[in-house]
């Protein structure tokens, strides 16, 4: 029987889904839990409603007391992990023992295993990996093509179905893709999809894009949701719809307000992301760019070189961190450092020059600043930063940051490299 999980007219079969993750690892930070991440989009592609994930070590009392709970609240309840031969591989017997069902072995399983396994035969002879071929006697087996532990399918009570699998990410998704998508496709979707639609800011406060935008926050379909990064903030619409081509309709005239309030803040969409955006530009404009770093230390140049093709526009950098390598490297004048200080204007403009000429570029950008937690003075604190851009008219654009003191050295270095690379996106937004 077809459970349409989004119904709004059925209550009972409007609990959603839910992701248990299990593995005491996770608990303890060992592992990154991406396979919920990975299982959440799946799930919004099938424009399924959930609404909880939870992550559970591995102890089989509490395990099946979740389980229990999760089955008066879900419809589907999908785990991954603890589906190995090991002894602290609980959750398919965890679940069994919830609903008070026995296992039983599937000898075909066990044959599967074997014949994976063939050139191994110090594994063959280990009985614990025939713990992975027990399962309820109604429960529906999901190849593992990747690996030796399968997983089930199983309605252990009316209006709750399980599927389980492994917690390594390869092997879930190939079952996930192979068995488990069609699965509930056809017994959980109602036709529709999610869709979502994330425009990317940045140089503007999360607080000021929600003020800027809170007659669009109570909307139901399409929805915007404002996230904040150190860097950036994000605005994610999304919608409900029955095929990408609507969905992509109903969320343009939202997209379009939002272009017309924060359109020189929003630098990219979806996976797009300063850099990327600029190496664009600049290929399209058959430009070349360099860099001098000193307070960042290459993580400007790293960002660029982190793109596929930047090679096409990107020279090359100099990471000037002492004086000596300023003056003798990018002719950085020793007045100048004398004078004013590594961390100046005028000796930012300086390394911009100097790289620029040094590497025959169209395009120059320079950092110099204090990243602390030392080097700071009265006149120079932490997080003092000198910007300078020189373009192919040898104009030079110089930009003083001074960002909060309390940050740590890391922050005060991705900030310098996102005003470096911000700066310079507008430059070329003003010169279209």
């Amino acid at each position: 029987m077809k459970i349409n999980l989004n119904h709004p007219s059925n209550k009972e079969n409007n609990k959603g889904v839910e992701i248990l993750s299990i593995g005491t690892e996770l608990l303890l930070g060992n592992i990154v839990n991406t396979n919920a991440r990975w299982i959440a989009e799946q799930l919004s592609a099938l424009g399924l409603n959930h609404f909880r994930q939870t992550t559970i070590g591995d102890n089989s009392e509490r395990l099946s007391q979740l389980i229990k709970e999760i089955s008066k609240r879900s419809n589907l309840l999908i785990t991954t992990g603890g589906l190995g031969p090991t002894p602290d591989d609980l959750t398919t017997e965890s679940i069994a023992k919830a609903f008070n069902q026995p296992l039983f072995a599937r000898e075909p399983i066990w044959e599967e295993i074997k014949n994976k396994l063939r050139n191994k035969k110090s594994y063959i002879e280990n009985l614990s990996l025939k713990k992975q071929c027990f399962f309820p006697k109604d429960a529906q087996i999901i190849n593992n093509p990747k690996g030796t532990a399968p997983g089930m399918i199983w309605q252990p009570k009316e209006n709750f179905t399980i599927l389980t699998f492994p917690g390594v990410p390869d092997e879930m998704k190939a079952m996930w893709e192979e068995s488990a998508f069609n699965f509930i496709k056809s017994n959980f979707s109602d036709g529709n999809i999610f869709f979502s639609n994330t425009l990317k800011l940045t140089n503007i406060g999360e607080a000021t894009v929600a003020e800027k935008i809170k007659n669009l926050l109570d909307l139901k379909n399409p929805t915007i949701a404002p996230y904040a990064s150190l860097e950036e903030v994000k605005l994610r619409i999304t919608t409900k719809a029955k095929s990408l081509s609507e969905a992509k309709l109903l969320i343009k005239p939202i997209k379009k307000e939002l272009y017309e309030k924060f359109s020189t803040y929003i630098f990219g969409e979806d996976n797009e992301n300063l850099p990327t955006v600029l190496i664009k530009e600049l290929i399209k404009r058959n430009e070349s760019i360099v860099f001098a770093e000193s307070c960042t230390g290459g993580l400007l140049s790293s960002q660029i070189t982190s793109v596929a093709g930047s090679s096409k526009v990107f020279k090359g950098s100099v990471i000037a961190y002492s004086n000596e390598i300023k003056n003798l490297i990018l002719n950085v004048p020793k007045d100048l450092l004398n004078n004013y200080g590594a961390v100046s204007e005028e000796v930012a403009e300086s390394m911009a020059t100097g790289v620029k000429n040094k590497f025959n570029s169209d395009w120059a950008i320079s950092v110099s600043g204090i990243a602390g937690p030392s080097g700071a003075s009265e006149l120079k604190p932490i997080g003092l930063v000198y910007i300078a851009i020189t373009g192919p008219n040898n104009e030079t654009l110089k930009i003083k940051k001074q960002y909060n003191p309390l940050r740590n050295r890391n922050e005060i270095q991705r900030l310098s490299v996102n005003d470096c690379l911000n700066s310079l996106r507008l430059i070329l937004l003003s010169n279209k």
